[in-house]
C-alpha cells in the first residue's frame, strides 16, 4: 500500500534534496516558486511544444464575444470558463501578457450571461441546456479564481459582486437534507458530479476572501463520504446501485480536498482506488474501450490529476508522467493543436487537457494549499 503524503510535504522533501545535492546558497522567498521549482521539469520541452500549440488553438477558437464552444456547446459557460483557465494555468493573466486580452475577454463574457431573473445565476441559455449547475459551478471557479489577478479596478469590483451572488446562489441550491447539489438551482436531489463543480467552486471563492459557512461545507463533507463505496470509489448518488467508476471517483476524493479533508480513510481509499486506472501510455484508448466517453476520459482525468497533486509523494510522481505521456500521444493526432472529443467539443478536450499539463506550473490559486 502507498503511504499517503501531503503534496506540499514531498516537494519540501524534493528541494531538501536538491539542496544537498546542488549547494543552493540561499532559500527561495515564495514557497510557490519552490513549489514550482520542485516540479518544472516534469514539464518536459515537447511538453511544453504542445502546450504552446494547444494555446494557440484556443485562441485562435475563441468566438468574438469571448466565449468558447461548438455546435450545441456553442457559447457554453463551463466550457468558456475552463478554456479561460487553461489560459492562467500557464501563468496569462487577465489584461497581461500576450494571451491576457483572450483571458480578460473570457471573464467579461462570463459576466454578461448572468441571469437578470435569478440574480448570481451563471448560464447561457440555448445550445444544450443540460446541467445548467455544471456551467454555474464552473463559472463561479473562473470568477473565484480571476479575482486576485484583475488589476482593473472596475473589472475586479463587478467580478467580487458577481462573486459573492454566484456564492449566494450556490448555498441556496444545495439540497439541505443530502449535503450535495445537482442540475438545477431548486436543490431538489444531489449527484457526486454536480456537488465536486460547486464545492470547488466555493473554496475558490473563499480562497478570495468570500464568507463561506461552515454547514454548508460540513453537509457537503457528510454527502461525499456517503457516496463512497466499499472498494474506495463512488457512487453516483445516494440510494443507487451504481459500481465504482473511475471519473466521479476522482471528482469525489477531490471534493473531500475542496471541503478541507486532507487525509483520513476516505482520502487513502480513494486514492488507492484510482491508481487502478493509472495511464498507460503504450494502451491508449484503455479507458474508451470500457464504455468511457472521451468526455468522460478528459472529466476524469482532469479530477484525478488534481486528487494526486494534492496527495503528492508516489502518487504525484507516478500519475502525471503518465497522464502527460499518454496526452502527448493524443496531442500528435491532430495538426491544429487540438484535443478531440466527439460528445462535448474540441474546445472542451483542449482546455481540460492543457489544465492537466499544466497542473506542475501552481499557477491556480485552487491548486494551492
Amino acid at each position: 500500500m502507498i503511504s499517503t503524503c501531503h503534496r506540499r510535504q514531498f516537494l519540501i522533501s524534493a528541494l531538501s534534496i536538491g539542496a544537498v545535492a546542488g549547494s543552493s546558497s540561499h532559500a527561495q522567498d515564495d514557497p510557490r516558486e519552490d513549489i514550482a521549482a520542485a516540479t518544472r521539469d516534469m514539464i518536459t520541452p515537447e511538453t511544453e511544444v504542445v502546450i504552446n500549440r494547444g494555446l494557440e488553438y484556443l485562441a485562435r477558437s475563441q468566438h468574438p464575444n469571448g466565449s468558447w464552444g461548438e455546435r450545441h456547446y456553442q457559447g457554453n459557460i463551463a466550457v468558456t470558463s475552463l478554456g479561460a483557465l487553461a489560459f492562467m494555468a500557464g501563468g496569462h493573466q487577465p489584461g497581461r501578457g500576450p494571451y491576457g486580452r483572450v483571458v480578460e475577454s473570457a471573464i467579461e463574457y462570463v459576466l454578461s450571461k448572468e441571469s437578470r431573473e435569478t440574480p448570481g445565476f451563471l448560464f447561457a441559455p440555448g445550445g444544450n441546456n443540460f446541467g445548467a449547475m455544471y456551467s454555474h459551478g464552473f463559472g463561479t471557479l473562473l470568477l473565484g479564481e480571476a479575482y486576485g489577478m484583475v488589476t482593473k479596478k472596475d473589472l475586479q469590483k463587478r467580478l467580487r459582486e458577481a462573486l459573492e451572488r454566484a456564492v449566494a446562489l450556490i448555498i441556496k441550491a444545495q439540497n439541505k437534507a443530502q449535503g450535495g447539489w445537482r442540475y438545477d438551482i431548486h436543490g431538489t436531489s444531489a449527484d457526486v458530479s454536480v456537488t465536486i463543480c460547486q464545492i470547488m467552486a466555493l473554496r475558490s471563492a473563499r480562497n478570495a476572501g468570500i464568507k463561506v459557512p461552515k454547514d454548508v461545507v460540513d453537509r457537503c463533507t457528510k454527502y461525499v463520504k456517503a457516496c463512497q463505496n466499499r472498494d474506495g470509489g463512488f457512487n453516483y448518488m445516494l440510494g443507487t446501485r451504481d459500481n465504482s467508476a473511475f471519473p466521479r471517483s476522482a471528482a469525489g476524493v477531490v471534493a473531500l480536498y475542496c471541503a478541507g479533508i486532507y487525509e483520513g480513510k476516505e482520502i487513502e481509499a480513494g486514492l488507492n482506488y484510482l491508481m487502478q486506472f493509472k495511464p498507460q501510455a503504450l494502451r491508449f484508448g484503455s479507458f474508451t474501450n470500457r464504455g468511457l466517453s472521451d468526455m468522460h476520459y478528459y472529466y476524469g482525468h482532469y479530477y484525478a490529476v488534481q486528487a494526486m497533486w494534492t496527495a503528492g509523494g508516489r502518487y504525484w510522481q507516478e500519475w502525471y508522467p503518465a497522464i502527460r505521456n499518454e496526452l502527448l500521444m493524443r496531442a500528435r493526432q491532430r495538426n491544429d493543436g487540438a484535443w478531440s472529443d466527439p460528445t462535448v467539443c474540441n474546445d472542451y478536450a483542449t482546455a481540460m487537457a492543457l489544465i492537466i499539463l499544466q497542473v506542475p506550473n501552481n499557477y491556480l490559486p485552487i491548486m494551492q494549499k
